[in-house]
């Protein structure tokens, strides 16, 4: 597998180096797996999976299954073998089931104590949103992606075939192995600004965003609303990244969820409307494929409650900073660098390889703490969520 990928204005992804955790590196995780082979779980992780182990062509791994009923045929792997082996064991309980891939239980539990110590004040979790929050597939068709505004029809054909033949134009240049990262970030930008001018001239309009949702192939993860509910509680907050735009994510989130939560903020491209429902400017510096991180935090902003809302007071997003730890789910290696920018202490990061999992799957595990498999539902998610701090509340 190639490079780490970032996510287009075509919903795809391009090439970016990851971070790692700052004070829990992925050095010490390399030494602990090479010494010890494989590491016995506490009995924090131990209460989170009921464990078996197996020998195959002379490596013990370690099958754990998830104590949630929400998938019963759940695979846990602990394991530095190949996939090839693991594969044969599994067999079609592969794509079956939910299957959890953790390359180095000792360093997640000695990640999951430490932000359980630091409590729920220190924490904030940083998400995707294509393939992330929602899932890969729906009803066996490829799920939509908002990425590139591919979801958005702007009532006008003309104006949809201009932001196509765009596509058809950068989408070869953003995955270019030639071009100099300066310069592939002036191309972004100026394929990014190129399709917003056309969404303000072709006359994009407040209820083209709702038809082109409704009539839209896209779901979230199940599990994703009580996630989102459970980080409510604890007022942690939520920060949806994108290179797409913030106002066709809140449209997905109203007409999926039918609420709205305080925790979220958007992280992407918003559109300013005019009092007609007329798009007319959009809010903010550009967000593309190359800079979405926590660099763009001044574009944050929570959710509003109808479509075509003008912003109310700036959201200080300073007390962000002040949480120090993160849970980071992503979908693709280029995931990763959402963080950067935060002086983190402690991240967990958690992977959904979705699809092409024989060949993606050993980059996966070593680049995240754990890696759910075959578009997972977030029940583990929520789960894991719920053992990052005491039950007294503290």
């Amino acid at each position: 597998m190639g490079q780490p990928r970032h996510q287009s204005p075509s919903g795809r992804h391009n090439k970016m180096p990851t971070q790692t955790s700052k004070k829990i590196t992925k050095k010490k995780k390399k030494k602990r797996v090479k010494k010890h082979g494989h590491s016995k779980m506490s009995n924090q992780l131990q209460s989170f999976f009921k464990t078996v182990s197996v020998n195959l062509s002379s490596e013990r791994i370690q099958l754990c299954f998830p104590t949630t009923q929400f998938c019963s045929s759940s695979r846990l792997w602990f394991s530095s073998g190949r996939f090839e082996d693991r594969f044969k064991m599994l067999g079609n309980g592969l794509s079956d089931g939910c299957e959890v891939v953790v390359a180095d239980p000792q360093l997640l539990d000695d990640k999951i104590s430490a932000i359980r110590t630091a409590g729920p004040t220190k924490l904030q979790v940083i998400a995707d949103f294509d393939a992330t929050l929602t899932r890969y597939w729906v009803n066996g068709r490829r799920g939509t992606t908002i990425g590139s505004h591919g979801l958005l029809r702007q009532g006008n054909p003309e104006y949809d075939k201009k932001r196509r033949d765009l596509y058809y134009h950068y989408h070869p240049l953003e995955f270019s192995p030639t071009i100099p990262i300066d310069e592939k970030t002036k191309l972004m930008e100026e394929w990014w600004g190129k399709t917003h001018a056309l969404l303000i001239e072709g006359g994009l309009t407040c209820d083209a965003i709702k038809q082109s949702v409704a009539d839209s192939i896209i779901a979230f993860r199940e599990g994703v609303a009580e996630l989102f509910e459970l980080l409510e509680e604890k007022d942690i907050p939520i920060l949806i990244f994108s290179a797409g735009l913030a106002d066709i994510i809140e449209e997905v989130l109203r007409q999926k969820f039918h609420k709205s939560f305080k925790n979220v903020k958007i992280v992407s491209n918003r559109m300013v409307f005019n009092e007609s429902g007329h798009l007319v400017a959009f809010k903010g510096k550009t967000i593309h494929s190359l800079n979405k991180n926590e660099h763009a935090l001044e574009m944050a902003a929570p959710l509003h409650d109808q479509l075509g809302d003008v912003d109310g007071p700036t959201y200080d997003n300073s007390s962000v900073k002040t949480r120090t730890n993160v849970l980071l789910l992503g979908d693709h290696l280029g995931d990763l660098g959402m963080s950067d920018g935060l002086n983190y202490e402690t991240r967990i990061s958690v992977g959904f390889l979705n699809d092409n999992i024989e060949n993606s799957l050993d980059n996966y595990r070593n680049a995240f703490d754990i890696v759910y498999l075959n578009d997972a539902p977030m029940s583990g998610v929520v789960k894991l969520v719920s053992q990052l701090w005491s039950s007294d509340g503290v």
